[in-house]
């Protein structure tokens, strides 16, 4: 049987422990766990005589208790399933639900018998009281069931007091009850998942009790409860190995990668590399590689053996320094020539801004020396004339991809010349400032020419600076939570132009640039197959699952 065979293989991802429980029930009270044991154990008598004992037990209780049970009317449903020996019974047979109620001496003050509601059951303790005769009152042999709230149907041991009204109690006896839990285990997804009420479910006691269920023998009810328990006890404890291999194997990693980025040699590297399948098979695992390889890149630290092979790349006119010069001049010829407008000069960069040592060729910089960073607006909608045009209009949702998505809105020639909207070439990078959702910080190419709304920061390049492009997405990815962190700060926790223009960034020289974005698309090419591998993985997981399901409730016998 598949589910025995690869018990251990379904239990290599958390998710797939409690689906493994819930099918362990519904294959309890379908009589499948214990098959083999019907065929080993013949008894002469089947369930019919446990089912008059179980009506003369509840009939004996209502009297002696004086409480009226209520038997809902409606169809009972027909069952496809009846194993050797079961009975087809109805739950009103098997027990009386009776709703609790909250009484009116309800108080703090300690008196005869304690009042139990999810509260006090969740914390263990009792803080009010009361002396009502005539409250539902609960045994420590009853089972108590939630009645109202999102754990509608979920089970809980009987403890002695009254019942509040969120409750009810579960009577049913004793010989059974541990079955009796089982069924209401089982049923409790199912039971949630019909609840009715709009505003705070409650849970349908009437399809409760009309509910259909196959009876077996006392002695295979305390066998289908034995193996059930066992194998809880064997999913639960494969779950524990699960969530600890996981967490040790984070621990590893996050350490690894930790010694990645403060202290790097190639051995460590290498190391790292040879184990790749079998540390990053954990799609956080993989979130984190990606973070460090950026880190890295910006570091220099992917290239260290690029500087050392191509020292003349990084010197002399070829340091990053000169590449700053030579943007400055460009700059200061187009405010000559009045294609741009002269910015407010930006302060030095200090000591205490610099997070790291830069490599022999880098410079600190902030983005407005290297890009001409800008916005646009919003034309007013009340104008119609401003909209229905052929002009792209990006907002801040066009930038979940790495390539900005097509405008939701164009825009018209006259909303261009009458309003402060204005058109960024192909190959600018937007990044969002502020809307819906996860947005800020996202950064996007255009590959079309448009205008943005004010939500977007443009950042346009130079002749001097286009080819920095690749390099600066990688940089603003690897600093995309550090962004959101800034713009958490306030009562609207927004970007600005002000904030973007001044990010400090590690600026390496033009050749080196390229190594390092050849370098990261193939370690990110990589992390993509490493996801691929997870994504295969539990696609395999969930068709084995999905094979198991269809085993068991197609097949007659399952051996355990």
């Amino acid at each position: 049987m598949q589910l025995l065979q690869h018990f251990k293989e379904l239990t290599l991802r958390p998710k797939n422990a409690q689906e493994l429980k819930g099918l362990i029930l519904q294959l309890a009270i379908l009589g499948k766990l214990t098959a083999n044991w019907r065929a080993e154990n013949k008894f002469d008598k089947d369930a019919n005589e446990l089912l008059l004992s179980i009506k003369e037990y509840n009939s004996a209780q209502l009297k002696s208790n004086k409480r009226r049970v209520n038997i809902p009317k409606g169809d009972l449903k027909e069952l496809n399933y009846l194993p050797e020996g079961w009975v087809k019974v109805a739950n009103y047979d098997l027990f009386n639900l009776q709703k609790g109620r909250n009484p009116k001496d309800l108080s703090e003050t300690v008196k005869k018998y304690p009042y139990h509601d999810i509260e006090s059951l969740d914390r263990g303790n009792v803080r009010r009281f009361s002396d009502d005769e005539k409250a539902p009152k609960c045994k420590k042999t009853d089972i108590l069931v939630v009645c109202d709230g999102s754990r509608s149907g979920l089970i809980l041991d009987g403890k002695p007091g009254i019942v509040g009204s969120t409750l009810a109690i579960i009577h049913t006896p004793p010989f059974i009850k541990d079955y009796i839990k089982l069924i209401f285990l089982q049923d409790f997804e199912r039971a949630n998942a019909n609840m009715i009420g709009a505003a705070i479910p409650h849970l349908n006691t009437k399809g409760l009790l009309l509910t259909t269920i196959g009876l077996p023998p006392l002695e295979e009810q305390k066998e289908i409860v034995r193996v059930v328990e066992t194998l809880f006890k064997e999913v639960e404890q494969l779950e524990q190995l699960t969530v600890a291999r996981i967490g040790l194997k984070e621990d590893f990693v996050t350490s690894a990668l930790q010694q990645l980025t403060t202290n790097i040699t190639n051995q460590e590297w290498t190391n790292l590399q040879d184990h790749f399948k079998s540390f990053f098979n954990e799609t956080t695992n993989i979130k984190k590689l990606r973070e460090t390889i950026l880190q890295l890149a910006v570091q220099g630290k992917l290239t260290a053996d690029w500087r050392s092979s191509h020292p003349e790349l990084v010197e002399g006119s070829n340091h990053a320094s000169n590449l700053l010069k030579r943007i400055q001049k460009e700059k200061t010829q187009l405010i000559k020539d009045k294609k741009i407008k002269k910015e407010k000069a930006l302060p030095p960069i200090t000591e205490d801004e610099i997070p790291y040592e830069l490599p022999e060729g880098w410079v600190w910089c902030r983005l407005q020396d290297i890009v001409n960073v800008g916005t646009g607006s919003t034309p007013a909608t009340s104008n119609s004339s401003y909209y229905g045009g052929e002009i792209p209009w990006y907002t801040s949702s066009a930038t979940n991809d790495l390539y900005a998505k097509e405008s939701e809105k164009q825009i018209t020639e006259k909303a261009l010349e009458e309003t402060n909207c204005k058109i960024f070439p192909e190959g600018t990078l937007i990044i969002a400032m502020y809307g819906q959702g996860k947005t800020r910080g996202q950064i996007s190419e255009l590959i079309i020419p448009g205008a943005t709304n004010q939500a977007v920061a443009a950042m346009v390049f130079y002749k001097t600076s286009k080819e920095f492009k690749e390099y600066i997405k990688y940089f603003f990815r690897k600093i995309y939570d550090e962004i959101r962190l800034l713009a958490e700060g306030g009562a609207q926790p927004n970007l600005n132009v002000g904030k973007i223009k001044n990010t400090i960034l590690p600026l390496p020289p033009l050749e080196e640039q390229k190594a390092i974005v050849e370098k990261v698309n193939a370690l990110m090419g990589l992390c993509d197959a490493l996801e691929q591998e997870v994504q295969q993985s539990q696609q395999h997981s969930e068709m084995m699952m999905q094979s198991v399901l269809k085993e068991v409730f197609e097949g007659d016998k399952i051996a355990i």
